[in-house]
C-alpha cells in the first residue's frame, strides 16, 4: 500500500489462533490491527448476491439513501428508506439503478437494526438473519457473557462514512467485496472537530483547511480490507470506512469493561460510558451557569475550569 508521509498502515498479523494470542498480541496494545487468515467459516464463498437474496432477500429492512457518496450524519444528507434485502442488494450491487428513489446513481448502505419495533433490542445476526448466520465463524476473542452486538452492514461502491468512534472494542469482519478504513487515535480528538461522538470533517481526503485547519495535525492509520480480512477496532479510537466496491460486511461489539458502566439503554452501543455521559452533562451545566456571569468574569472562570481539567490530563 502507498501512503503518504502523514499516514501509518495498519499492520497486519497472520498468527493469531486463540483469544489469549488476540489479548496478549493486539488488543493489550490499545492499537488497530488487521487479522488475515482467521477461520470465519464459508461466508466469504456464499454470500454472493445471488446466496443473500435467495436466503434472506424477503425481509425488510431500513437503509440510508444519499445522492451523494460521502454520507454525513450530522447534517443528514441522507434519506431513511425501508426496502426488502432483494431490493437493497440489487441497488447496493448495481452502479446504474433501474430502480431508485432520487436518482439512478444513488448510494445505499445498511446497518442492521433489530426486529423489534420499538428499537429496544440490540442487533444480532443470529436472531435477524439466522437463515444465514451458521455460515459465519466469529471469532472467540471475547467470553459469550460480554458480547453485545453483531451487525450486518451492505454498502455501494463509493460509500464513505462519517469518523466517529465507539465506545466499545469491536471487529469489522469484511466478507464481500473492498473497503479502505482511515483510523485516527483517540489522542487526536483535539484535531477532529467532533460534535458528538461524530468528526465535522466529512472529506478526510481534501479537507476544507480554511474551516479545519488543525486537522493536518492528525495522524490517519489506514488499511485496505479483502474479503476474509478482520479488522480490531479498539474503542476510542475513531474510523472512517470507503468502500472500494459494493461489500458486506459484519461488526460484532463486545464489552471491554465492566458492564455497569455501560448504559443499560443502549441498544446502539454508541453512548457514552455512564461517568463520562455524566461528567461531560455537568461540562454543559457549568458553562450554563457560567454564562450568567459578566463576560470578564465568564472568561475568568472558564479559565480555571480549564486549568483544573488540564492538570487532569496525561
Amino acid at each position: 500500500m502507498n501512503l503518504s508521509k502523514d499516514c501509518i498502515e495498519v499492520p497486519l498479523y497472520y498468527n493469531i489462533h486463540s483469544k489469549e494470542d488476540f489479548i496478549f498480541q493486539i488488543q493489550c496494545k490499545r492499537k488497530p490491527a488487521v487479522l488475515r487468515g482467521l477461520d470465519i467459516g464459508d461466508c466469504c464463498e456464499k454470500w454472493s448476491a445471488e446466496y443473500l437474496t435467495h436466503h434472506i432477500g424477503h425481509l425488510e429492512a431500513k437503509i440510508h439513501v444519499s445522492c451523494e457518496s460521502k454520507m454525513d450524519f450530522i447534517n443528514k444528507n441522507f434519506s431513511y428508506k425501508t426496502l426488502s434485502l432483494a431490493e437493497i442488494i440489487k441497488r447496493a450491487s448495481a452502479t446504474i439503478k433501474e430502480n431508485y428513489f432520487f436518482q439512478p446513481q444513488e448510494y445505499y448502505y445498511l446497518r442492521s437494526l433489530s426486529s423489534e419495533r420499538r428499537g429496544r433490542e440490540v442487533s444480532d445476526i443470529t436472531k435477524q438473519f439466522a437463515q444465514i448466520a451458521d455460515d459465519i465463524v466469529i471469532p472467540k476473542f471475547f467470553n459469550d457473557d460480554d458480547f453485545f452486538s453483531s451487525v450486518l452492514r451492505v454498502s455501494s461502491e463509493g460509500v464513505q462514512l462519517w469518523t466517529h468512534y465507539d465506545i466499545m472494542d469491536n471487529i469489522l469482519i469484511q466478507v464481500k467485496g473492498r473497503k479502505r478504513v482511515v483510523l485516527f487515535d483517540p489522542s487526536d480528538i483535539s484535531y477532529l472537530y467532533m460534535e458528538g461522538d461524530k468528526s465535522r470533517v466529512l472529506d478526510i481526503d481534501e479537507p476544507d483547511l480554511t474551516l479545519f485547519p488543525e486537522f493536518t495535525k492528525a495522524t490517519k492509520y489506514v488499511c485496505t480490507l479483502e474479503p476474509g480480512d478482520v479488522l480490531f477496532i479498539p474503542a476510542l479510537w475513531f474510523h472512517n470506512t470507503l468502500a472500494l466496491t459494493y461489500g458486506v460486511a459484519v461488526n460484532v461489539f463486545w464489552k471491554n469493561l465492566d458492564h455497569e458502566l455501560y448504559d443499560k439503554n443502549d441498544f446502539y452501543g454508541n453512548k457514552d460510558l455512564l461517568p463520562a455521559a455524566k461528567a461531560l452533562q455537568n461540562v454543559e451545566n457549568a458553562i450554563k451557569l457560567l454564562n450568567t456571569l459578566p463576560p470578564q468574569y465568564k472568561d475568568f472562570y472558564l479559565k480555571r475550569c480549564l486549568k483544573n481539567i488540564e492538570k487532569h490530563l496525561q
